[in-house]
């Protein structure tokens, strides 16, 4: 399958066509009414929710009344030095808070855009199922009309044929549901005419598990929180290491900061093992695609195979057939592949603060 050629038509909150045997390549669903089309790709879908997103647009607008705080204790000569370090400590962790909400809306994306991109190839799969069980559904009756098989036999291709129809009108059903999530993820509004293009190959996972790990309790959101309050208990000791402050004061500083230090230390040892288990889905997801496209190449020997067959007079058509439904369904799971290292790249993106998707700008 030409992943470069592939575009699915499809409409935000509208049905897709009924007609079934439609084949992947001809799958459409069409709006209502004539409208002009947005051509959707990943990375446009991505770069909508950074533009727009509500919980991007949120951060954003945290980090601007945290800044804008800062700002005005820094100009106020009374401002006292705690102030000024939770003032500091508020704009780090909003700045980490909005960093975090961009990766977040990545990954939110991503799941969004591959979960409808599979159902749309699913459903023509299902579609070219439906069509071999309706032939296989005829050749049972046939044999039975000849007395060469039973109406059990019957009854089991009926019987399938009916799963067959029911998961493809299952998937008809949900790629509306799906299509109307990713409008929501990516700021398009409901209803409006989409072109989804296949996602394009994910990209190599470029650093290093000890790149990843390192400067977490600057970029996670928790650890920066952490960190800071692990600050604001160091300045509470050496604030109150003087003959002045009693000593009872200083001991509850030092016990506070202990206590601080323990929790950061904490965050970062979870967050650290966090990123090494994200980081090793990653790997996994990417050994699960050579596996998937060998399955594949052997699924189009094998239809080739029967297509050879099929014209020396070896092999029956309905063979050919269900040798071109294995290799359609083994193209999908390359395409699951492919996608299953997309979402494990985004959420080591989420678990490091570090975008490795590529689809950051």
């Amino acid at each position: 399958m030409n992943r470069a050629l592939t575009v699915l038509t499809l409409t935000l909150g509208c049905p897709l066509l009924s007609a079934q045997g439609q084949t992947a390549g001809a799958l459409m669903a069409q709006a209502a009414q004539p409208a002009p089309q947005s051509r959707l790709t990943l990375p446009a879908a991505v770069a909508r929710a950074q533009a727009a997103g509500a919980d991007v647009s949120s951060a954003r607008a945290t980090l601007q009344k945290a800044q804008a705080a800062l700002r005005a204790a820094r100009a106020d000569p009374t401002s006292l030095i705690t102030t000024l370090t939770q003032a500091e400590q508020d704009v780090a962790g909003q700045a980490a808070a909005l960093e975090a909400a961009k990766l977040g809306s990545v990954q939110a994306v991503v799941a969004s855009y591959l979960t409808a991109s599979e159902t749309a190839a699913r459903i023509g799969l299902n579609a070219a199922q439906v069509a071999l069980g309706e032939r296989n559904l005829v050749i049972a009756r046939a044999r039975l009309a000849s007395r060469v098989a039973t109406a059990l036999d019957v009854s089991r291709a009926q019987n399938s044929l009916n799963s067959e129809r029911q998961e493809l009108a299952d998937a008809r059903a949900q790629l509306p549901v799906q299509l109307a999530s990713l409008a929501r993820v990516s700021g398009l509004p409901p209803g409006t005419p989409v072109a989804l293009t296949a996602p394009p190959a994910p990209p190599h996972l470029g650093p290093g598990l000890v790149t990843l790990q390192s400067g977490l309790e600057r970029r996670l959101p928790a650890l920066v929180r952490a960190a800071g309050g692990a600050a604001f208990a160091r300045l509470q000791v050496r604030l109150a290491s003087n003959d002045d402050t009693p000593a009872r004061t200083l001991q509850d500083a030092q016990v506070a900061l202990a206590n601080a230090q323990r929790s950061l230390d904490d965050a970062q040892a979870a967050s650290a093992t966090g990123v090494r288990d994200a980081y090793r889905a990653v790997q996994d997801a990417q050994a699960r695609v050579p596996l998937a496209r060998e399955q594949a190449a052997n699924a189009q020997t094998a239809l080739a195979q029967a297509q050879a067959r099929f014209k020396a007079g070896t092999a029956a058509a309905v063979e050919v057939q269900q040798a071109q439904v294995q290799a359609q369904q083994a193209a999908l799971g390359v395409t699951q592949a492919q996608h299953g290292v997309w979402r494990a790249l985004a959420a080591l993106s989420v678990a490091s603060g570090l975008d490795v998707t590529g689809l950051v700008k």
